[in-house]
């Protein structure tokens, strides 16, 4: 499919995953929204509100390159592509 698509459609899907994220990013977000959600409803009125971001995994920054590439493989992955 990645062979016969044109950049346009190409660059539509990467748009996409911009608002519509798919792959592990996203399930990290959606298990730190409900592991916040837990510890937020045990912690103290005076405690500090957990975020989500608090029980996710950190990573060192990536290269805006190791970026997009990353970003293609995994839209290649998505559509079927090698």
């Amino acid at each position: 499919m990645l062979a016969e698509m044109t950049s346009a459609q190409f660059a539509e899907w990467m748009a996409y995953a911009q608002l519509e994220p798919w792959g592990e990013e996203r399930a990290d977000l959606r298990a730190g929204i409900i592991a916040s959600t837990m510890a937020n409803s045990m912690r103290s009125k005076k405690g500090k509100p957990f975020k989500p971001q608090d029980f996710m995994a950190r990573f060192e920054p990536e290269s805006e390159e190791a970026a997009v590439a990353r970003m293609l493989a995994k839209t290649r992955a998505a559509l079927g592509g090698k």
